[in-house]
C-alpha cells in the first residue's frame, strides 16, 4: 500500500496484516488505518478479527463488533463471533424448514445441534468472512484488517473455498427436499401448491454468492494486498516464510514484508548488549533480504508502548517512510 494513493475510489482498498503471534499485527493494523485516515477527505476502518483482540487497547477505546469512531475520519471495530455467525444460523433454519416442509420432524434441540455440530466449519473464520463481506463494498476509502496468528489467518484465507463446496452441497439437499415436498402438496392441493413457492428467500444460495465475492475479492491484486509482518528473529523469519508460501498456493497477493521492531542505531547506548542488538538484526535483515522476493519494510522499535493515537501516528510515519527494498 503505498501512501500516496488518492481517495475518492468507488471501493475500499482493503489490506490485511498477518503473521506470528506477537510481532506487531495490530499495531501495524492500527498505525495504517490511522495513517491513511489523516489523509483528506480519506476515511478508514480497521478491523480486528483476531478471537483474542487488543485493538481496542492500541487504540485505547472500547470496542464492539460495530464501527466506533476512534477519530473523525477512522473507525474501528472487533469482530463479534455470535453476531457474525447469525448468518450460518439462517442457512441452518432454512434447511430445517425444508425438512419441515416435506414432513421430516425437526424440533428446536436438532436445530441447534446442527448448528453447534458443525455445517459450517471453523467459528471465529466465518464469522470474520461475514465481516469481510459486510465492510468489503463499505463507504471507506481504506480497510484494514488486523488478522489472528498464522494458523486462524490461513483457516480464514482457505474457508471461502471450502464453504463454497459446503454450501453448493446445501443448497442441492435443500432443492431435492423442496422438489420432493412440492409434488408431494400437489397430490393433495393441485396447482394450489405453487402458489407463492417463489417468494422466499434463498439463504444458501445468497451466502455461497457472498463467499464466492469474498473468496474473489481476497485473490484481488487491484483490491486487496496482504502484508506480512515479521521481527528481525530466527523463528519468526521461518514461519514468515512459511506464510509467505502458502500465501502463494492460495493466490493471496502478497504486497510486501514488514520488518517490526528493529534495533537500527546503538549510538545512543553504546553498551555491548545493545551493540549486540544492532549488528544480530542487521545480520537478520540482510537474511529476510536474501530469503524474499517481494519489498521490505524496516520498522525501528519504538521506546514505548505501542499504544495511543499519538504512538500510533509516529508508528505510521515510520511504517510509510521504511526503507523499500527491490
Amino acid at each position: 500500500m503505498n501512501p500516496s494513493e488518492t481517495s475518492g475510489q468507488q471501493s475500499p482498498d482493503l489490506v490485511l496484516y498477518g503473521g506470528k503471534g506477537g510481532v506487531g499485527k495490530t499495531t501495524c493494523a492500527a498505525a495504517h488505518a490511522l495513517a491513511r485516515s489523516i489523509k483528506p477527505e480519506t476515511t478508514a476502518l480497521v478491523i480486528s478479527t483476531d478471537p483474542a483482540h487488543s485493538l481496542g487497547d492500541s487504540l485505547e477505546c472500547d470496542l464492539s463488533g460495530e464501527p466506533t469512531a476512534v477519530t473523525d475520519s477512522l473507525c474501528a471495530l472487533e469482530v463479534d463471533a455470535e453476531a457474525g455467525q447469525e448468518a450460518y444460523r439462517r442457512v441452518i433454519e432454512a434447511l430445517a424448514g425444508e425438512f419441515r416442509s416435506a414432513g421430516l420432524r425437526l424440533g428446536d434441540d436438532d436445530l441447534e445441534r446442527l448448528f453447534r455440530a458443525g455445517l459450517i466449519p471453523g467459528g471465529d473464520e466465518v464469522a470474520a468472512l461475514e465481516y469481510f463481506a459486510q465492510y468489503a463494498e463499505a463507504e471507506y476509502d481504506c480497510v484494514v484488517f488486523d488478522t489472528a496468528p498464522t494458523g486462524h489467518t490461513l483457516r480464514l484465507l482457505d474457508l471461502p473455498a471450502v464453504l463454497s463446496e459446503t454450501l453448493g452441497v446445501a443448497g442441492e439437499v435443500q432443492q431435492r427436499v423442496k422438489r420432493t415436498a412440492t409434488a408431494a402438496r400437489s397430490m393433495v392441493f393441485g396447482p394450489a401448491a405453487y402458489w407463492g413457492a417463489g417468494d422466499e428467500t434463498d439463504e444458501v444460495g445468497s451466502l455461497r454468492d457472498r463467499i464466492t465475492m469474498v473468496g474473489d475479492l481476497l485473490r484481488d491484486p487491484e483490491r486487496t494486498r496482504f502484508r506480512v509482518v515479521l521481527t528481525p528473529e530466527r523463528m519468526a523469519i521461518a514461519e514468515a516464510e512459511r506464510l509467505v508460501a502458502q500465501l502463494d498456493e492460495l493466490s493471496i497477493p502478497v504486497d510486501s514484508l514488514v520488518a517490526n521492531r528493529v534495533f537500527e542505531n546503538a549510538e545512543d547506548c553504546p553498551c555491548e548488549r545493545c551493540q549486540r542488538d544492532a549488528e544480530r538484526h542487521a545480520r537478520r535483515l540482510r537474511e529476510i533480504d536474501e530469503r524474499f522476493e517481494h519489498a521490505v519494510v524496516s520498522v525501528p522499535r519504538l521506546a514505548g508502548e505501542a499504544q495511543g493515537l499519538d504512538t500510533l501516528s509516529e508508528f505510521g510515519s515510520s511504517l510509510f517512510a521504511g526503507t523499500q527494498k527491490r
